[in-house]
């Protein structure tokens, strides 16, 4: 399993949908979230993009410098850049973080805010272009002399100078549930990504998607994106899942639920289904809640208890094919730090960190020396 951690750069707090509890949205905050990922141990780091984020390249080449070995999954628009300007724009990256640039391709949900990005294509046509897309871009990255006439793109002699570090491109990451989406996936990407749906739910679509690449001769790694609510105990972890939405009443609810609606994204309309605007049934599977899509699109479930019963669901998931788990939790600093040391030393991780070391080595985590005089050791919870 490879774990990562999120960058909040739409803004952080300890509560949804309020002012209060909430962070600044600063760079020195977002490099404290990215070496608390990086020293935790997280294998990477997931920058979301939209108009309501700051730009995801921008920031990871600003927070980037600040971390040794985090991966960054960045955002690539197809529309909103030329494919060989984004392949510029990766293989930079790529060159200045020795190899640590992963790449989300997002082809974007709400019409709404892709027209105000001067995107006007309906759904299945954004896929299309997709498509084109990511042939150019894969070709350029790939070190060929592009030429390439499509429908919505038209290159001559299309080359880098600078080529990435990873061969032949850093690995493309992408989540789409309708079919267009899937098509683009299997046909182009090596991550396919989906939110945190029930199994049995999550199961099918890795099914479809599976199903897709291998009629094309190709097949994925698989990624699961959720948010955690982790305590030492399951009623503590209730209590701090209830206590996150204290300030989301029915009208905020319904405001946001309206805003959603307007999406033709078909991964938000399976989101907004899980619990239809409805805080009384937000447990939709075991130990998975839904109340943080009541007010947040995208990802808007998260598994909550102790941590020997989230390390088990996350297992579940891992046995259907997920090996990838995009983690997140308000605050994110926090939440960090205390999903690294509640769950790392629970999961097979396949990448080094903290949790990992010796239990008394003074270069692992041990807390405050007692009695100035030796380091305490684990201890099971009582």
């Amino acid at each position: 399993m490879q774990l990562l951690w999120f960058l909040p750069t739409h803004g952080d707090g300890r509560y949804l949908a309020s002012a209060t509890g909430g962070r600044a949205l600063t760079f020195d905050y977002l490099r404290q979230v990215a070496q608390a990922a990086d020293q935790s141990g997280y294998w990477g780091m997931l920058l979301p993009t939209g108009r309501s984020c700051e730009d995801s390249w921008v920031v990871g080449s600003a927070v980037a410098p600040a971390t040794k070995n985090l991966r960054f999954l960045i955002a690539l628009r197809p529309g909103l850049v030329s494919p060989v300007m984004g392949a510029r724009m990766a293989a930079a990256l790529d060159r200045a973080t020795d190899g640590r640039l992963l790449i989300n391709v997002v082809t974007g949900g709400d019409p709404v805010e892709l027209k105000g990005d001067g995107m006007w294509l309906p759904h299945d046509e954004r896929y299309i272009m997709t498509s084109e897309f990511l042939e150019v871009w894969r070709r350029v990255m790939a070190g060929e002399a592009v030429n390439f006439t499509g429908k919505y793109y038209h290159v001559e002699d299309a080359r880098l100078a600078f080529m990435p570090v990873q061969t032949p491109y850093p690995p493309l990451w992408f989540g789409g549930s309708s079919a267009p989406g899937i098509d683009v996936a299997a046909e182009h990407c090596d991550v396919y990504l989906t939110w945190g749906e029930p199994p049995a739910d999550v199961a099918k679509k890795i099914a479809t998607a599976q199903e897709a690449a291998q009629k094309r001769g190709r097949k994925f790694t698989f990624g699961l994106r959720l948010h955690i609510v982790v305590r030492e105990t399951r009623s503590a972890a209730w209590d701090a899942a209830n206590d996150l939405i204290r300030y989301v009443d029915d009208q905020v609810i319904a405001d946001a639920q309206k805003v959603f609606s307007r999406y033709d994204s078909v991964g938000q309309q399976r989101m907004a289904a899980l619990h239809g605007g409805n805080r009384s049934k937000l447990e939709i599977s075991p130990d998975l809640w839904a109340g943080v899509g009541l007010v947040r699109g995208g990802a808007g479930t998260a598994l909550v208890g102790d941590a020997d019963t989230v390390a088990a669901r996350l297992m579940e998931y891992s046995k259907l094919g997920v090996d990838n788990f995009i983690l997140s939790g308000y605050p994110h600093l926090e939440e960090a730090y205390r999903v690294a040391e509640l769950l790392f030393p629970r999961l097979p991780l396949s990448h080094g960190n903290a949790a990992g070391q010796s239990k008394v080595a003074l270069n692992g985590p041990f807390g405050e020396i007692i009695a100035n005089e030796r380091a305490p050791v684990l201890a099971a919870a009582s």
